[in-house]
């Protein structure tokens, strides 16, 4: 076979290329610390790795909205906390307005003291996050969740039972907010009867009043009826032998509640005390109603108890009334406050639960990956050094092809 000088070229330099490619690959695997340049370089890896890259930038995002929600929870927990503490001392102001010694100045002062509570409660529940949305107003956080209503004299809830969502894993999302409607207008007033009014007989006097509050609730969540007003209709009938018994809507409670009538003693049932008085109370009958069960929150609960402070006409058992009222109200706020707290801490210990394992994916994804697709860094240098030599060796080689000539042969 006749060796032409071009064959001898080619030869040489497509020696010298395929070295410096095999170079050039090994040096860009060092610098971009993979293996694989391109897919065609190992398909089946490429694949994987392109998974698994859409996979730690899906963690990463969970991630990232952990972070927001906890942050978000977080304050929500710290304005729930203030509140919390205030909460208390309401309590005690209503108490101790009950000291039937206190006089006007006194009642003015506690009023005051309410007054500035209501204040710091009004800003609380308006609270705006970093972004400016308020927290408690739902979906329609551009404006205020709370605004006091001129004409009316109520505070009114202007937001919405939205609540944000953020997904922190492919199955898991979590609320960042509470709204301010389910937290603090949600809120039962105290369950109470309407006022008694005579049926039959002619008492002097008659009362009805809530003797013992936790029976009479538990007694009113079991017999309340929404559906039919008619169930919802009590009386207590005395015949003429002094004998007493409770009708519900004109028939005998079940069980029957009966029992003897003492003149000027008073009739106690179901947490419920009903004094009369006069020589024609018996025989006669005292029909009342379960009062239609109210919310209110606690803005509107503290602006009914100033008004009660501040009016001088007000006192014996219609105020010990509003501070039932008060007490009650603020005692079932508070248990709403301590429920979504309660609920912050649990989504924030799932949160920390999901965003540890969602930490122990990352690493598990990258490790897996490094062994795919990430270049040994000694065989990568070993290759480069290789081809070094290959090159060198494939120079030389071509250099004394090239100055060879057939005259070297003649001479």
């Amino acid at each position: 076979m006749r060796l032409t000088f071009n064959m001898q070229f080619g030869q040489s330099l497509n020696g010298i290329l395929n070295t410096q490619k095999k170079m050039s690959i090994a040096e860009n695997q060092l610098t971009k610390q993979t293996r694989i340049l391109t897919p065609a370089d190992d398909p089946a890896a490429s694949a994987k790795v392109l998974g698994l890259d859409q996979n730690l930038s899906q963690v990463e995002q969970f991630q990232k909205n952990s972070v927001l929600l906890r942050n978000g929870l977080a304050l929500e927990e710290t304005i729930l906390s203030n509140m919390r503490t205030n909460f208390d001392r309401i309590s005690q102001l209503a108490i101790a307005s009950g000291n039937g010694t206190y006089t006007e100045a006194e009642r003015q002062a506690v009023a005051l003291e309410l007054k500035n509570i209501q204040i710091e409660f009004f800003d609380l529940m308006n609270t705006r996050d970093s972004d400016g949305g308020y927290i408690f107003a739902g979906f329609q956080d551009q404006s205020p969740a709370y605004e006091f209503d001129q004409t009316s004299g109520r505070f009114l809830f202007k937001g919405d039972d939205g609540s944000r969502a953020l997904q922190i894993s492919p199955s898991i999302s979590l609320s960042g907010r509470d709204s301010g409607k389910r937290i603090f207008d949600d809120t039962f007033t105290r369950f109470k009867t309407t006022p008694p009014t005579v049926a039959a007989g002619s008492p002097t006097s008659v009362s009805l009043r809530v003797a013992d509050q936790a029976r009479f609730d538990q007694f009113f969540r079991a017999n309340y009826d929404s559906q039919v007003p008619a169930n919802n209709a009590y009386s207590v009938a005395i015949d003429a032998t002094n004998t007493f018994q409770v009708l519900n809507n004109g028939a005998p409670t079940v069980p029957p509640i009966t029992g003897i009538y003492t003149p000027g003693a008073a009739i106690n049932f179901n947490g419920l005390s009903l004094s009369l008085a006069g020589p024609a109370a018996v025989p006669g009958q005292i029909d009342f109603e379960l009062q239609t069960p109210d919310k209110k929150n606690i803005l509107d609960t503290l602006q009914d108890f100033i008004s009660a402070l501040q009016n001088p006409a007000l006192t014996g058992d219609d105020f010990l009334e509003s501070i039932s009222d008060v007490l009650v109200q603020t005692d079932n706020s508070a248990r709403n406050v301590d429920n979504t707290m309660a609920n912050i801490g649990g989504r924030i210990n799932v949160l920390d639960s999901v965003f540890d394992s969602n930490a122990d994916l990352v690493i598990n994804n990258k490790g897996y990956k490094a062994d795919i697709a990430e270049v040994d860094f000694a065989a990568a240098l070993t290759e480069i050094k290789k081809q070094e030599v290959a090159l060198q060796a494939a120079s030389t080689v071509f250099s004394k092809i090239a100055a060879t000539t057939l005259f070297d042969f003649i001479r």
